[in-house]
């Protein structure tokens, strides 16, 4: 699949989402819980928040045929926010004006810059962005990572890259690149642990920005070629990690890949094609094509709507549970009687243990310290086309 068909599927999904868009509400019952959310589904990153909305909204939806919570429907207020800070905090305003209770963001540049109004309205608020730092209970008290964060992620690609790296009796140290996006979002797993931790180990790390947009990465696998880099890490969305693959096949670049979240999905093997092959991924999600029980009533919900499970990427996933757990910390609020306020559905997700996702994640743990609920996830490897499980279940060092 190259850029053209990659629009289509855009289009497509776009004009199904946007249908229902919009932050009025005018039909919806009195007692129902409004939640507040942004998605990324015309700017950059909209290759995987496409997906991800839809994930959300299929959640909603899957709830409300059911009765909603606790009996009282769902009313989602979202709107496209085309990864512009700046449009992120309007919406924000907006949908918390207009009642919502509970909030699902998007991208890590307006999650950061919100964060203190978060706490101030005290709006529980779960972003699609895993940056560490907004899982910590004392910097950011209303934020939730319900996925391992991109700090924890790249340590434990880096742990395996050592480990491999010692088990094939290579001489000196791991050489990594670590080609990201050119953002906040792409130096996250950098800043926030990646580095100190990659000095422990004794691998060397050297950076490579991705420039937005770029049709050409040329330039960038000339130097890694130089450096002599044997580990090329992404950390960037399927779009232009599908472009880089195809440039360093072309240029025969002797190196092991290894995707982090938000690019290791069904939606990098449809554009980079047999480029994709033996490509690592970091996935805390599982992919809608595993057999983990929590990822059944997902399969089940797009095939009733007529919707091809295959056509979707574990974005969808992390979308589903992500509103899912935000779901569980709002229906123990309702459960115990007490009134449906940010500072009581906050302290519900963080009674959350050992929250089972049917192995669709890790199990979930949020405690009034720590609102990292995940601390591993399963490498895969792109084997015939298909992502593989290539390891257990593995934590992220401490």
């Amino acid at each position: 699949m190259r850029v053209a068909d990659l629009r289509t599927i855009r289009a497509v999904s776009l004009a199904l989402l946007v249908a229902g868009c919009g932050g009025g509400g005018g039909d919806a019952p009195s007692n129902a819980i409004k939640i507040g959310a942004i998605f990324d589904l015309t700017g950059p990153t909209a290759d995987v928040g496409v997906d991800y909305a839809a994930g959300v909204q299929g959640h909603v939806a899957h709830l409300n045929a059911s009765g909603g919570i606790e009996g009282r429907p769902i009313e989602l207020l979202f709107q496209d926010y085309a990864y512009e800070i700046a449009q992120a905090e309007q919406l924000y305003s907006q949908f918390v004006g207009e009642g919502a209770v509970a909030f699902m963001g998007w991208g890590t540049g307006d999650t950061e810059a919100l964060r203190l109004r978060i706490t101030e309205d005290e709006i529980p608020f779960s972003s699609a962005s895993l940056s560490h730092v907004l899982g910590d209970a004392h910097e950011s008290p209303y934020n939730f990572l319900v996925a391992t964060s991109y700090s924890d992620q790249f340590r434990i690609v880096l742990r395996w890259i050592a480990e491999k790296h010692r088990e094939e009796g290579r001489a000196g140290a791991p050489t990594v690149a670590l080609m990201h996006n050119p953002s906040p979002f792409g130096l996250s797993p950098w800043v926030q642990g990646g580095e100190s931790y990659a000095a422990e180990l004794g691998v060397d790390v050297t950076l490579y920005e991705m420039p937005g947009g770029a049709t050409d990465f040329t330039a960038e696998f000339t130097r890694i070629r130089q450096s002599g880099a044997e580990y090329v890490v992404f950390q960037n969305t399927s779009g232009p990690v599908s472009v880089a693959l195809r440039a360093a096949r072309r240029l025969n670049i002797d190196a092991t890949f290894a995707c982090l979240n938000w690019c290791a999905n069904a939606l990098l093997m449809r554009l980079a094609g047999d480029d994709a092959e033996g490509v690592i991924g970091a996935i805390p999600y599982a992919p809608l094509t595993s057999d983990a029980a929590g990822v059944a009533p997902i399969r089940e919900y797009l095939t009733s709507i007529g919707e091809s499970p295959e056509e979707r990427t574990n974005a969808y996933t992390q979308g589903w549970w992500t509103f899912g757990v935000f779901a569980e910390g709002i229906r123990r609020t309702l459960a115990a009687g007490r009134p449906l306020t940010g500072a009581n559905i906050k302290a519900a997700l963080e009674s959350i243990r050992e929250l089972d996702t049917g192995g669709a994640t890790v199990p979930l743990t949020f405690t009034d310290e720590d609102h990292r609920g995940s601390k591993g996830l399963r490498l895969f490897r792109v084997e015939g086309g298909a992502w593989t499980p290539h390891t257990d279940f593995v934590t992220a060092p401490r």
